[in-house]
This record gives structure tokens, C-alpha cells and sequence, in this order.
């Protein structure tokens, strides 16, 4: 017995919690359909409720609200949920993927299902938009916590992370890339595509199949500034889909290499890759021009591959930190989670807000062909002078992130000492009952 305890410490740890590349492809491929899904709801949901449903644009915005306000509600409570849930054969997470997986699918089928009612439409797209965010929610928040179950290696999760990173990338681009053009086709109205008439203020009449330009929460709901940008300040409206798609496959090809330079290069000094596409994206504002469009979406894919990959893989780290400051604490790590997942929509949703608020304030008319000058600068500052600010300012709060590479390497061994000190305990109270048995 002794022999054998003394083997322990000299067992390589990087061996032991190995991950193989199937396993880590096994557990990445679980993001992606999800991805996928959200991408047809995202793209086709509000088109789909106006068309063909024939709900008013107003029920139609009301409905997509109310439904992302209740899957950003659903997070934290899932965390806390699934923190307090008991252990089970299969561990404490897998049951709540494996129970909300079936119905999550029931609930997307019958979200896209014509009821034969007129009547109570709105409610029942209501409900299973609803069912569907919150169910996506109790899929999202235990799969992305069970990165910390996988191994206890540092590197080994960040590796699974970056492997979950691409396919989810690969998944919204599967999305984006079959429903470009159809997506792109309910954006842009037929008539400016030729020379617009003199009043183009009355062509909004020409193209029933948007919403009603008195309802500036709807339109924000369906399209981004991006292409609000590319349509209107750009003169690219043609290429928005493509440009997006561009985006896409540079943020999957470019993660990996961001997984090799943060390991290499430390976590703090992999976040100034978020900043690449600052200047890029400042000269794209002043100097509209497709082939430079078309590198902005390339250096764009760059940095959105950092910000994607390094906050999932710093949130780990987060949590060991906390397990070695609270030793006896257990089961917080969907909490963590959940609670990044909460403050990622709620921040999107007060972007979403102020970018429709400003628009509206200018004077934003949806369905026309041509904006205002007003109208076009702040879609300008939206697309270059916001973006670049917040990276700035995040980046500068980065600079306090307690968490270096050292402090994370001395986590890392000080809960190796935990592990086994608590591995030793454990034989030592089997060893205990079996001699009073």
C-alpha cells in the first residue's frame, strides 16, 4: 500500500487527463446543431411570423422580444437548478441535456407549424418561441459547464473549448451560408435595385412582406447594423451575405491558431487580437469600397474568433480559482456558466436598444431605398467608433484581471495537492471500513 501511494505523485498528470482528439470532436459536435437552430430562427423567425402567419408587426416583434427576454431569464435560474441537482450514473449534467433534448426538438417543430387557427397565433408562437429559448437554455448552460468535467488540465480544456468554438462557428455558418440568400432577398426590396423613384418615401407600400415603418423595435429585431450598414451607408447591398459568410469561415480557420497563441503567448496577450480589426473597420467607415469590405470581414473573422475563444476559455480558470479559494464548495460551475451566458445576452440586448434607439432618433425609415445623411453617419459610428471604444475600454479592464499564467500554473498544482490529498483521504476511510468490517 505504501508502494502504491508513493506512485501517485510520480504519475504524469498531463497523461492521466488526456483527452483524445475523438473525444474532444465527440463533445465539440454537441454545439453545433444548436448553432444551426439559431441561426434559422434568427435569419428566417420574423419573416416566416409576417408572411406566413400573418402576424402584425408589432405581435411579430413582441413575440422574438419577449422570447430572447425569457431565455436570457432562464440562465441564471438553470445555473442555480442544476448546481443543487444530485449526482447521477451517467454524472449530474448529462440528465439535463439528455431530458430537454426531446422536447427542445417538439418545441422547435411546432414553432415553424401553421396552427389552423387564426385567433391565437400570436400566443402560440409565443409559447413555443418561448419553450424553445429556455429549453435551448437548460441544453447550453450544462453543456458548455461540462468543459470542466472533462479533464483538469488547463490545457487539455482549452484545447475541448477551441475544438467547441469551431464547430459552433461551423454550425452558424452552415446556417447563415443556406439561408444567405433567401435572407437576403427579405432585406432588400426589388425596387432598389434599380434607380429609385423621386419619392422614394411612398415606395415602402411596394414591399408588404416588411414591417411597418412605425415599429422601429421590429426591424431592429430582424436586421444588424452590419447590414443596415452595407444597404444604406455602404453601397453593399448585394454583398452583405456574402461579406457575412466571409466573416464566418475566417472566425473557424483562425480559432485554432488562436488556441496555439494563447497557450503559447499567455490569455492576456492573446485578447489584443480582438483589437486587429479597429483600424481596418475605421478605414471600411471612411473609405466605403468592396475589396476592402471583403479584407475588413476577413480581420473581423479574426478578432471575433479571439473574442469567442478567449472568454470560454478564461471562464475555466475563473472557476479554479474559486475551488481553490473555497475548497469545500461544490457544483458552482454552471453557475459561472449561466452567469456569462446572462451578462453576454443582456449586454447584446442593451446594444440592440441603443442601436435602435439612436436609428429612431435620426430619423430611420425602414423599406426605403435611400437615408438620410443623419441616418448614415450614425450607422457609420455604429460600425466604427462604438466597436472600437468598447474594445478599447474592455481591453483596458482586462488589464486588472487578477489571473496571470503564473497564478494560473500555481492553481493548477495547488489543486493537484487537493485532489490527492482527497484521494488519500477517501482510501483511507475505505481502508478503515474494511477493517471494522
Amino acid at each position: 500500500m505504501a508502494g502504491a501511494a508513493e506512485d501517485i505523485p510520480q504519475r504524469p498528470e498531463e497523461e492521466e487527463h488526456r483527452l483524445s482528439i475523438c473525444g474532444k470532436l465527440c463533445y465539440a459536435i454537441g454545439g453545433a446543431p444548436n448553432q444551426v437552430a439559431g441561426s434559422a430562427a434568427a435569419f428566417f423567425l420574423q419573416i416566416y411570423l409576417l408572411d406566413i402567419a400573418h402576424i402584425t408587426p408589432f405581435h411579430a416583434s413582441l413575440v422574438l422580444f419577449i422570447g430572447k427576454a425569457s431565455g436570457a431569464v432562464t440562465d441564471p435560474v438553470a445555473g442555480f437548478f442544476i448546481s443543487k441537482s444530485r449526482w447521477t450514473k451517467i454524472g449530474r449534467l448529462m440528465p439535463w441535456m439528455l431530458a430537454c433534448t426531446p422536447f427542445t426538438v417538439v418545441s422547435y417543430f411546432f414553432m415553424w407549424y401553421l396552427p389552423p387557427f387564426v385567433s391565437g397565433r400570436v400566443a402560440w408562437y409565443l409559447t413555443f418561441y418561448c419553450l424553445f429559448q429556455a429549453l435551448t437554455t437548460l441544453f447550453q448552460v450544462p453543456y458548455s459547464a461540462l468543459t470542466m468535467f472533462l479533464s483538469t488540465d488547463q490545457k487539455e480544456r482549452d484545447s475541448a473549448t477551441a475544438y467547441r468554438m469551431t464547430m459552433e462557428v461551423l454550425g452558424t455558418l452552415i446556417g447563415a451560408a443556406l439561408q444567405g440568400q433567401i435572407v437576403a432577398s427579405a432585406h432588400v426590396s426589388h425596387h432598389c435595385a434599380v434607380t429609385p423613384p423621386v419619392n422614394t418615401t411612398d415606395s415602402w407600400h411596394d414591399t408588404p412582406s416588411f414591417p411597418d415603418p412605425s415599429d422601429p423595435l421590429s426591424h431592429q429585431l430582424e436586421q444588424s447594423n452590419f447590414v443596415l450598414f452595407c444597404t444604406h451607408a455602404a453601397g453593399l447591398r448585394n454583398h452583405f451575405q456574402y461579406l457575412v459568410v466571409t466573416i464566418l469561415v475566417s472566425a473557424a480557420v483562425s480559432i485554432p491558431f488562436w488556441q496555439k497563441f494563447l497557450q503559447r503567448f499567455g490569455k492576456k496577450c492573446a485578447a489584443c487580437g480582438i483589437s486587429w480589426m479597429i483600424p481596418f473597420a475605421v478605414m471600411l467607415v471612411t473609405i466605403p469600397n468592396l475589396i476592402l469590405a471583403y479584407f475588413v470581414a476577413f480581420v473581423s473573422g479574426l478578432s471575433i474568433a479571439a473574442s469567442l475563444l478567449l472568454p470560454w476559455s478564461m471562464l475555466p480558470d475563473v472557476v479554479d480559482n474559486f475551488r481553490l479559494q473555497n475548497p469545500h464548495g461544490k457544483g458552482h460551475e454552471t453557475i459561472f456558466y449561466s452567469s456569462y451566458v446572462f451578462f453576454t445576452k443582456m449586454s447584446a440586448g442593451i446594444g440592440l436598444g441603443i442601436s435602435a434607439a439612436g436609428l429612431e432618433f435620426t430619423g430611420y425609415k425602414p423599406g426605403i431605398c435611400r437615408q438620410s445623411d443623419d441616418v448614415i453617419l450614425t450607422l457609420k459610428i455604429l460600425i466604427g467608433a462604438v466597436p472600437a471604444i468598447l474594445i478599447l475600454v474592455g481591453l483596458f479592464i482586462l488589464l486588472f484581471y487578477p489571473i496571470t499564467e503564473e497564478s494560473r500554473k500555481e492553481t493548477k498544482l495547488a489543486l493537484e495537492v487537493l485532489r490527492r490529498s482527497h484521494q488519500s483521504t477517501e482510501n483511507l476511510d475505505d481502508r478503515k471500513e474494511d477493517t471494522s468490517v
